[in-house]
């Protein structure tokens, strides 16, 4: 059976990206608020080379990044969903839940609504055994919502991401887990 290429909540649609979505896309990954815990904002052509890389991930894996709409109020509203990352760490390989929502959206839940959703169908339709995320110390809302959808963090697990040079503010990552409950 093929994985869904949709997820709903009370609130969301986790959809498969629209040609429309690049433009508030782009306007979002250009906001200082979002980016703040990444290397800088995107350029328009690197934000929709990033959708491209997102759509290649579905096709690869079956799975990947959902646009997400948020009903009655926006079409587009940012992402949210689960990706194979692309860099060698200690804790590879493995499969990561993120999100990124326009600043507009944040404070009212919808990233943990959402990644709640994602988590079972991970480990609901894909049987994963375990799904982490990262982002940076400093990231608190971030961080808080990986602690709301019941993910763990270990001291031990943190890591340098190897993508950032030496030395680098951000290169310092935290990493949480969660695994598949028990049935």
């Amino acid at each position: 059976m093929a994985p869904p290429t949709e997820i709903r909540t009370d609130r969301l649609h986790l959809r498969r990206w629209l040609p429309g979505d690049r433009e508030p896309f782009a306007r979002m990954n250009a906001d200082p608020r979002v980016m703040e815990f990444f290397p800088g904002a995107l350029s328009r052509e690197e934000s929709d080379a990033l959708v491209d890389r997102i759509e290649a991930h579905f096709q690869r894996h079956g799975f990947g990044i959902w646009a997400v709409e948020i009903r009655g109020i926006t079409a587009f509203a940012g992402f949210i969903g689960i990706s194979v990352p692309s860099f060698k760490a200690h804790f590879m390989p493995c499969v990561e839940i993120g999100w990124r929502l326009a600043a507009e959206h944040w404070n009212r839940g919808y990233a943990s609504e959402g990644a709640r959703a994602v988590l079972e169908f991970g480990f609901r339709s894909l049987l994963l055994t375990e799904i982490v995320s990262f982002t940076v110390p400093a990231n608190i809302r971030s961080r808080r919502i990986m602690e709301k959808i019941g993910m763990a963090h270990s001291a031990s697990d943190d890591f340098d991401h190897p993508a950032l040079p030496e030395g680098h503010p951000l290169r310092r990552h935290v990493l949480y887990r969660i695994s598949r409950p028990k049935t």
